[in-house]
């Protein structure tokens, strides 16, 4: 068992490293519970466990069952995976995937545009206070925009919150315009 696991280890991690990129964890997760469940199925692994079954045929049948529910990515690793013969790995390569995943989704990768430079206390208390509202690990980096003129702007993955001056200022200009 820990043979499957050593081998498949690079496959989950090339695989999500190529999400966390596309930003599709959901989309790779998909896939993988697919790719791993057609390939389990008795007839699928009767024409791939058959001798005279080529590579290409391996992956072709895989491919034509999944249909366009797999993306070419999501082809190509498995005619990777039948041209090393290691189309035995999918349920492992998705576990693992998913083990990466919710370690992922477990931090969350926080920067702060400040006017000035942020001390150590006002890391600490940006991370904690951060950490508490989204319920997760903060991974704080931090920046200086001089003209932000004072406060800061808090990117935190799709939520950005904007506490800098020149941000109330702009609010301000635009509710004195509308009224």
């Amino acid at each position: 068992m820990a043979e499957v696991a050593t081998i498949a280890r690079p496959y989950a991690n090339a695989v999500f490293e190529l999400a966390k990129k596309q930003r599709a964890l959901d989309e790779w997760s998909r896939q993988l519970a697919m790719i791993a469940a057609v390939a389990s199925q008795p007839a699928i692994l009767a024409v791939i466990e058959a001798p005279e079954t080529t590579c290409l045929d391996m992956a072709n049948t895989i491919v034509r069952v999944c249909g366009d529910d797999l993306s070419r990515e999501g082809r190509q690793l498995v005619h990777v995976l039948a041209r090393y013969k290691r189309l035995h790995l999918l349920p492992e390569i998705g576990s693992q995937f998913e083990d990466l995943r919710a370690q992922e989704q477990a931090s969350l990768d926080v920067e702060v545009v400040a006017a000035f430079a942020l001390n150590d206390v006002e890391v600490a208390r940006f991370t904690d206070v951060l950490g508490r509202r989204f319920g997760r690990e903060i991974h704080l980096t931090s920046r200086v925009d001089e003209h932000l003129i004072g406060g800061a702007i808090i990117r935190a993955g799709d939520t950005v919150i904007d506490g800098s001056i020149r941000g109330k200022l702009n609010k301000l200009s635009e509710t004195l315009q509308r009224t």
